[in-house]
C-alpha cells in the first residue's frame, strides 16, 4: 500500500476516534500514536498534516459538506462517511499537490473499505459535485 494511502487510512481512524469520543482531533492523534505501532516518519508526517489541517479548518469544511450534501445534515451522516468527506474536502480545498482525481478516488476506496454498501457512491457524488463546482473553475482561472 502506498504511503499516502496509508496516511489517509490512519487519518480516518484518528478522525473517527475523535468524532466518537468527542475529543479534539489533536488529542486523538496523540492517543492513537501512543496506542498503535508507530508508522514510519513519512506516513506519520502526512497523517499529521491531514488531521491537523482538518482540525484547523473543520468549521469551513463542515460548512462545505453541508452545502454540497443536499438533503443531508452532517450530524445525521454515518461517522465514517462524514470523516471521509472531511478528508476529501480538506485535500481538494487545501492541498494543491494532490490531483483532485486522486483525492476523490482515494476517498471512494476508503468508503468502500470502511463504509456500508452505498458509501462509495455517496462520497463520490458529493466530492465530485464540489470538485466540478469549485475546484475546476479555480483551475481554469489559473
Amino acid at each position: 500500500m502506498r504511503k499516502r494511502t496509508q496516511s489517509r487510512e490512519l487519518a480516518l481512524k484518528i478522525l473517527y476516534q475523535s468524532d466518537v469520543t468527542r475529543k479534539k482531533i489533536f488529542q486523538s492523534a496523540v492517543d492513537f500514536k501512543e496506542m498503535e505501532d508507530s508508522p514510519n516518519d513519512d506516513i506519520w508526517k502526512f497523517t499529521q498534516s491531514l488531521v491537523m489541517g482538518i482540525e484547523e479548518h473543520l468549521l469551513a469544511i463542515d460548512a462545505k459538506i453541508t452545502q454540497y450534501a443536499t438533503n443531508w445534515q452532517i450530524d445525521r451522516m454515518a461517522v465514517i462517511d462524514r470523516n471521509i468527506l472531511r478528508l476529501g474536502f480538506f485535500e481538494l480545498n487545501y492541498l494543491s499537490d494532490v490531483p483532485p482525481k486522486v483525492t476523490i478516488n482515494e476517498a471512494v476506496e476508503l468508503a468502500k473499505k470502511y463504509g456500508d454498501i452505498e458509501s462509495g457512491k455517496f462520497v463520490n457524488g458529493i466530492l465530485d459535485k464540489f470538485h466540478k463546482a469549485e475546484i475546476v473553475p479555480q483551475n481554469k482561472k489559473s
